[in-house]
């Protein structure tokens, strides 16, 4: 078992440990893995003053989230990660809140279709649509950054391409925390990482991988956008961990972006795991929202 110098981290994992199910216990079910990825959430309370409205967009459910004294042009596109079969908007409502409130920003952030009731490609599809429509309601693209995290980060790059290929206006810039936009599930960091990256394993990413392609190749440039034509795109931050397997998609990711001439900054936060922003105990969980707000904020002045 690899040691950790943070220890913040260090009992996370350990948390991790003593919730995970028995060797050879049944292997929780997809709704059960929604309900607690929705009860995780709940340990981080929203900012004082924040209203969040359910909505619609393009046929899509969907949350708005204004923190008090918001700047109301300035527009957060929230797609959530979760291996495209758990999360939604109540998983990462109080992440999407924070960053809300420390960018100044009005947020939306997206239910879209999840595997294995719907396969590739319904989330690029809703995430589309649903972008249409923030467009249609008079939402300004040049004063929108998209952001995701997780499978929510590779669905950002996802969304972005289809966008830019259907001639739709694009944002002003793409945020990303630990994306997963290699769906081979292949790289240095996989065996690198292996014993410390207590979040995701081989094992659990392939099934994810597998249920979410429902036999598409995961070559697919809408569902591993590391293979796609990146030229055109704007400017990409890239956050990820030292001490993840998904690492390797950001490092990959970086390249393909810069090989493509598309400003891009890829920030490893050192002794950080997957998504550790989404997990308000770590004390650098506010530190990396802050400095996603930070960025949002040059980008949307």
């Amino acid at each position: 078992m690899a040691d950790w110098r943070d220890p913040e981290i260090r009992a996370l994992r350990d948390a991790f440990i003593a919730t995970a199910p028995a060797p050879g216990a049944p292997k929780p079910t997809w709704p059960e893995r929604r309900a607690g990825i929705d009860a995780m959430a709940a340990f981080t309370p929203l900012p004082d003053g924040v209203e969040v409205t359910p909505i619609t967009l393009g046929g899509v459910p969907a949350e708005r989230i204004v923190p008090r004294g918001a700047d109301r042009t300035r527009t957060i596109f929230y797609l959530h990660g979760g291996g495209y079969c758990i999360g939604g908007c109540a998983s990462h409502r109080n992440w999407v809140a924070s960053m809300a409130d420390k960018a100044g920003a009005t947020a939306f952030t997206v239910d879209y279709r999840l595997a294995p009731e719907h396969p590739f490609p319904a989330a690029v599809d809703d995430a589309l649509a649903a972008w249409r429509a923030l467009l249609a309601e008079g939402r300004d693209a040049a004063r929108t950054v998209v952001s995701g995290d997780s499978a929510g980060g590779g669905l950002t790059l996802a969304t972005a391409v289809a966008a830019r290929d259907a001639g739709l206006p694009l944002p002003a810039g793409l945020h990303l925390t630990s994306p997963w936009a290699n769906l081979t599930n292949t790289g240095p960091a996989y065996k690198a990482k292996a014993e410390t990256d207590f979040i995701i394993t081989q094992e659990g990413i392939d099934e994810f991988a597998t249920t979410y392609l429902a036999g598409a190749d995961p070559r697919s440039t809408l569902a591993s956008p590391v293979f796609a034509n990146l030229a055109g795109l704007p400017p990409i931050l890239i956050h990820v961990g030292s001490e993840e397997v998904l690492l390797s998609d950001s490092a990959l990711l970086a390249e393909a972006a810069g090989l493509a001439q598309v400003d891009v900054t890829l920030r490893i936060w050192p002794d950080m795991v997957h998504i550790w922003p989404f997990f308000g105990q770590l004390s650098a969980s506010p530190k990396a929202v802050a400095e996603s707000a930070a960025w949002i904020r040059t980008r949307v002045p």
